[in-house]
């Protein structure tokens, strides 16, 4: 064998490997595509997407879609050749992974976050719906947190309603908190709480900190929490995760507490994050999420106002509407039933 001949052999079996060693090694790249899509006013399996007991609801129609991304699982990794075939392929985004997900984090810690964040958006979206029904809602302290340490571990539970602390009525954090602090170190602090619809007296021995010896404190955490007397219940899995389908579980909600149809028997697709007070934000993949809605027929697509940016021309036969708030997509909804007023509801600028 030549000199020239084991020069091309040696130069082939580097390539090869070279080739080998690009295909199998990964990149911290994820992809994001057109995911599922779920009728919040069909099933999900053999149970209804949203059902609501304690109030009067009504028959739906149509379909109000919540819209998903498939993204790479974050325990999978993709190779060069997979990111760049992604890269060329329509509605689908090659993003690094350090901007999906955190850098650091498990897999399972991922999975967990994400859940959380679905299952808050649902909570938030409760509140927003029945108060745009025009069903009460009242706001109280609710624990947070309890630290597995602290004075309140055992006694006190994430989700109690605070309604009155040494039995004077609170109404927001801060009065639990003055109340907490006006005891001395070691003294009992009474919580009159409701939990799980039944109301209960709840008595904390306060502690000290290293940090703060003299201050008491009873180991939990306080935010607003909400009080309403119909009862919500979610059959869509919280792993799809995220927070993005808040606007999109309000809708169906208030469309089951409505006597007539907020979707006219359409097919309408959207997404948005939803606040107690019904503003809609911003949300990513909001263009796969679209291919999504196109690829399973809806006539619709309700967008946040701040996305629209982010969009292109319209898939063919997808209205995008855009929306601030969760009174204004009804209302955006409700004029583009009337054949004198759709006109006047302004997509995408």
């Amino acid at each position: 064998m030549t000199r020239q001949t084991w020069t091309a052999a040696l130069s082939a079996l580097l390539f090869v490997v070279l080739a080998a060693v690009i295909a199998l090694v990964p990149v911290p790249y994820v992809t994001w595509a057109p995911g599922a899509t779920y009728n919040l006013l069909g099933k999900v399996g053999d149970s209804p997407a949203i059902s609501i007991t304690g109030a009067q609801s009504y028959p739906t129609s149509g379909e109000l879609l919540m819209t998903t991304i498939s993204v790479t699982a974050p325990d999978s990794t993709l190779s060069l050749p997979e990111i760049l075939i992604s890269y060329f392929m329509p509605a689908r985004e090659v993003l690094p992974r350090q901007s999906v997900y955190r850098t650091g984090a498990s897999a399972s810690e991922i999975t967990s976050k994400d859940s959380q964040l679905m299952v808050d958006s649902q909570d938030s979206a409760v509140v927003a719906a029945l108060r745009q029904a025009d069903i009460e809602v009242t706001e109280l302290p609710v624990v947070s947190a309890v630290q597995t340490s602290g004075a309140a571990a055992g006694i006190l539970k994430p989700g109690d309603l605070i309604v009155a602390v040494d039995d004077v009525p609170v109404t927001d954090p801060g009065e639990v908190k003055a109340a907490v602090k006006s005891h001395n170190v070691g003294q009992e602090v009474s919580f009159t709480v409701k939990r799980d619809g039944a109301t209960t007296r709840q008595t904390v021995t306060t502690r000290a900190t290293s940090q703060a010896p003299d201050v008491p404190v009873v180991g939990i955490e306080v935010a607003i929490g909400y009080e309403y007397e119909p009862k919500v219940t979610f059959a869509v899995d919280p792993e799809v995760g995220g927070s993005s389908a808040g606007l999109m579980f309000s809708l169906a909600i208030y469309d089951q507490l409505q006597p007539t149809s907020i979707t006219g028997g359409q097919i309408v697709a959207g997404t948005g994050t939803m606040s107690v007070d019904g503003t809609v934000g911003p949300i990513g993949g909001v263009e796969e999420k679209l291919a999504a809605a196109s690829r399973d027929k809806a006539t619709i697509f309700l967008l946040p106002k701040g996305d629209c940016s982010k969009l292109g021309a319209a898939p063919a036969g997808v209205r995008l509407v855009p929306v601030t708030t969760l009174g204004d997509a009804v209302s955006k909804l409700a004029a583009l039933q009337d054949p004198t007023t759709a006109a006047s509801v302004q997509g995408c600028q």
